[in-house]
C-alpha cells in the first residue's frame, strides 16, 4: 500500500533524521521525499511517499512524540480525491475537467455538478455526471447557499471546485470547507480583483493577461494562491478578445492547480502555499 505523509512544524535540528528513522523502524520504504524550511518564519515542511503496511494511529503517535508540539501531521492512503464542481454558464473549464475525468487524467472522482443556471445541464449529461440546478433567483445569498449545502454535503466531497462559478461565497459557506474550495480567477491576482477583470486590464493597457487558481477564504479573491500563468497581449486586443484568449489560460491553470492539490503536494501556511512539484 502507498501512503502520503505531510508534516509541517517549527524547524529544529534533526527533524528529517527523526522522521525517517521512525518510518524505517516501522518497516516503511520512502520512495519520494521533499523538505523545505521557511527561514523567515523558522518553519519546516516535509512530504514523503512511503510504501508498506502500517498502523496509522501508531505512526502518528510515534511522530508526535519526537516532533515539536505545534506539529501538523497528515498520513493517508494515496488515492483519487472525491470532488463536487460548481458552475454557472461558462463551459470551458468544466469541459476540460470532464474530458480529463472521462479519460482518467484528473486524479479525482467528479461526484456531481451544481449550478445556479440550467445552460450546462445537457452538456453534463453527455458525461453521465449528476447535475443539480439550484436557482438563486429571488433568494437571499444565505438562503441559496443553504440549498447548495443540502445538495453538496451528502456527497462528502474532499474538495469543491469552482469552475467559473460566478457567485461570491459568504463566510458562512466557506467555513464548512477550510482550504478545500479551489477557484479559478480570470486575472493575475492580486491585480484586477472582482468583476470584469478583462475590462479592467484593457482600460489599464496591460501587456500581459493571466489567470490564478487559489483556495477560497473569507476575503474576495485573496485566498492562498496555488498556480498562475500569463500570456502576452497588446493594444490591438479589446476586452472581448482578451477574455477569449484568457479562457485557454484559465483551464490550463485550473488543471495544473488541481493536479498539485489532488496529489497532496500543497501546504497552506500564513495565507500562502508551499508547493512540492
Amino acid at each position: 500500500m502507498q501512503y502520503i505523509l505531510q508534516i509541517d512544524c517549527p524547524d529544529q535540528k534533526g527533524l528529517v533524521h527523526k522522521i525517517s528513522g521512525i518510518l524505517f523502524k516501522s518497516g516503511l520504504n520512502i520512495i519520494e521525499n521533499e523538505e523545505f524550511v521557511d527561514h523567515v518564519n523558522n518553519h519546516f515542511f516535509m512530504r514523503s511517499e512511503v510504501v508498506g503496511g502500517l498502523n496509522k494511529a501508531k505512526i502518528i503517535s510515534k511522530l508526535s512524540s519526537v516532533l515539536p508540539r505545534q506539529a501538523h501531521i497528515q498520513l493517508h492512503e494515496k488515492k483519487k480525491k472525491n470532488i463536487v464542481v460548481l458552475v454557472t454558464k461558462e463551459y470551458h473549464c468544466l469541459g476540460d475537467l470532464l474530458v480529463r475525468h472521462h479519460f482518467g487524467e484528473l486524479n479525482a472522482n467528479i461526484l456531481a455538478i451544481v449550478s445556479n443556471h440550467l445552460e450546462l445541464k445537457e452538456f453534463c449529461g453527455k458525461f453521465s455526471v449528476p447535475f443539480h440546478h439550484i436557482s438563486a433567483e429571488g433568494l437571499e445569498r444565505s438562503e441559496h447557499e443553504s440549498k447548495v449545502l443540502e445538495i453538496v454535503n451528502p456527497y462528502k466531497a474532499e474538495y469543491l471546485v469552482l469552475a467559473k462559478y460566478m457567485r461570491i461565497l459568504t463566510p458562512g459557506f466557506t467555513k464548512n470547507f477550510s482550504n478545500r474550495i479551489i477557484n479559478i480567477h480570470h486575472s493575475f491576482l492580486p491585480a484586477f480583483i472582482g468583476a470584469k477583470p478583462y475590462s479592467q486590464a484593457y482600460n489599464r493597457g496591460v501587456k500581459l493577461i493571466g489567470a490564478t487558481a487559489h483556495f477560497v477564504n473569507d476575503t474576495l479573491d485573496e485566498g492562498p494562491i496555488i498556480t498562475q500563468d500569463v500570456i502576452n497581449t497588446n493594444h490591438k486586443n479589446d476586452a472581448k478578445m482578451m477574455a477569449k484568449a484568457g479562457r485557454d489560460v484559465e483551464k490550463i491553470v485550473l488543471s495544473n492547480a488541481l493536479k498539485l492539490v489532488f496529489a497532496d503536494r500543497v501546504f497552506v501556511y500564513n495565507n500562502k502555499t508551499i508547493i512540492f512539484q
